[in-house]
C-alpha cells in the first residue's frame, strides 16, 4: 500500500504516514471529547519515523493538553490532528477523518469506553476496553 496522506481543514497543514499503521481505534476518554468537541476520536498510530509534513505545509501548532501529552493542531482553521505523548514514546496519533482515503486497516476497538458520553449509543460489535484495561494503564498517570 502507498503512503496514506491527509490534511486538516483549510489544507494549510499536509501529512503522510508510510505504512505499516500501528493502530485505528476510537477513544472515548474526556481529554478527547474536549479537545475535539465530540463523542470520541479515531485515531490512527504511526511510528514517528513514518510519519512526515509534506511540502508546502504549515508546522502545526501545538498544545500541552497534560503533562506528558500534546496535541497538534492547524493554526489556520483550527482542525485538531495529532496527539503525541511520553506514554506512548515513538508514536504520533493522527485523526482517521483528516486522512483522505483508505489505509492499511480497519477499526479495531474502542478504549476507555467507560468514559463514553451517555448520549451515544454505539452499534458495532468491536471490542470496547475500559481504563482498566492493562494495556491503557500508562494513561492513569495524566496530570493536567
Amino acid at each position: 500500500m502507498n503512503d496514506f496522506e491527509g490534511h486538516c481543514m483549510c489544507g494549510a497543514v499536509k501529512f503522510a504516514v508510510t505504512p505499516p499503521s500501528l493502530f485505528f481505534g476510537h477513544c472515548h476518554c474526556h481529554y478527547c471529547q474536549q479537545a475535539h468537541g465530540a463523542a470520541f476520536v479515531s485515531w490512527v498510530g504511526a511510528a514517528e519515523e513514518r510519519f512526515r509534513l509534506l511540502a508546502r505545509s504549515d508546522e502545526p501548532r501545538w498544545y500541552q493538553s497534560s503533562l506528558q501529552s500534546r496535541r497538534g493542531f492547524c493554526a489556520n482553521c483550527g482542525t485538531t490532528l495529532f496527539f503525541a505523548s511520553t506514554l506512548c514514546p515513538g508514536e504520533i496519533h493522527v485523526t482517521r477523518t483528516s486522512i483522505q482515503g483508505p489505509i492499511d486497516r480497519e477499526p479495531q476497538c474502542h478504549v476507555f469506553y467507560d468514559q463514553h458520553a451517555e448520549w451515544i449509543e454505539v452499534g458495532d460489535s468491536l471490542p470496547r476496553y475500559t481504563s482498566e484495561e492493562p494495556g491503557l494503564a500508562k494513561y492513569k498517570t495524566v496530570r493536567k
